[in-house]
């Protein structure tokens, strides 16, 4: 009898090592590596999420509350995360509720900030992460989150008449001190501006309706609570305004690198006056500047180009400050 493999036709096997493909498929065995979070997914929700929280980090605006019904905005804010949440009750921001987390984290920042709202007399809600993460949109909260109502502006051209009425009613100690700003989108320069015209006894701030940075949680935060003293008012057209303002005895001076004169030469100083105060990169705008009575510059170091909007403010308010008390 014949032994297997010795037949006719039939073929052995060798043992050992056979021929391969030369490593022509190893790369399709390596596979993609891992696979990736969900939040640098480009078609997936947490990316979204993602990027939203990103671009309110890089413009430093905050959360802006979803009504249930329906998903629609309202023009309520939330201010989120411990420290901001802290900083805003600290600066009498003014606030409708606290979001608490459920089963929160308690440290000495929670603490406080529970200790703030009992003072206040807030209501605080008590939520799931997953309303919270809904309620903020992807913003970082750490389990708290903060509701501030929309700012009430007053009317641009009222409150210029009406400062200006009290003033000739002699019910005045100092001339009339407005701030109008032109092209200026950063609420915290807005913030930092009304906080410098509290400081130096003005009267308020006026912002155009359009194209301008308004009074948001971030403003709120950074003018130090100031915001509750000083009226901050809405001009449909900046320039009418400046025309009624002009009307009504009040002189305005522009800011601008290449001014008539300097700030330490402005005679108007002790007089009604208004201070138009334009971007950093483009300055005033071509029909506010023409409507001026004077385009006054601050003095400073050829290497720098120009100043931030808020300081420029600053220094100018402290000359006139300064010009008013030695006119006394």
């Amino acid at each position: 009898m014949a032994k297997a493999g010795k037949r006719p036709g039939a073929t052995t096997k060798k043992k050992g090592p056979s021929k391969g493909t030369g490593g022509h498929g190893r790369k399709a065995l390596e596979g993609k590596g891992p696979t990736p979070k969900a939040e640098d997914r480009v078609y997936h929700k947490a990316y979204k999420m993602k990027r939203a929280a990103e671009r309110r980090a890089a413009t430093g605006t905050t959360a802006t509350k979803r009504s249930r019904l329906g998903g629609k905005r309202t023009s309520e804010e939330l201010v989120t995360g411990r420290n901001s949440v802290l900083e805003a009750l600290q600066t009498d921001i003014p606030a409708k509720h606290l979001f608490v987390m459920s089963r929160i984290e308690v440290d000495d920042r929670v603490r406080d900030i529970m200790t703030e709202a009992n003072k206040n007399g807030l209501p605080m809600l008590e939520i799931s992460r997953s309303e919270l993460d809904r309620l903020t949109e992807g913003a970082v909260h750490q389990g708290v989150a903060l509701q501030v109502p929309p700012y009430k502006y007053s009317d641009a051209g009222n409150l210029v008449l009406d400062v200006m009425d009290r003033w000739h009613d002699g019910k005045m100690q100092t001339p009339p001190l407005f701030v109008a700003l032109d092209g200026i989108t950063d609420p915290r320069n807005l913030g930092a501006i009304i906080r410098s015209v509290s400081a130096f006894s003005g009267d308020g701030v006026i912002i155009p309706e359009r194209r301008s940075a308004a009074v948001t949680a971030s403003a709120w935060k950074t003018s130090s609570g100031a915001a509750a003293r000083i009226p901050v008012a809405k001009a449909t057209n900046l320039t009418r305004v400046i025309q009624q303002a002009k009307d009504a005895g009040i002189f305005v001076v522009g800011l601008d690198g290449g001014g008539d004169i300097d700030l330490p030469q402005m005679e108007l100083a002790s007089e009604p006056l208004m201070v138009v105060v334009g971007s950093e990169g483009k300055g005033l705008s071509r029909l506010v500047t023409e409507n001026c009575d004077q385009i006054v510059s601050i003095p400073i170091d050829s290497a720098m180009e120009s100043l931030n909007a808020s300081m420029a403010v600053g220094i100018t308010l402290y000359e006139v400050s300064r010009r008013r008390a030695a006119k006394k």
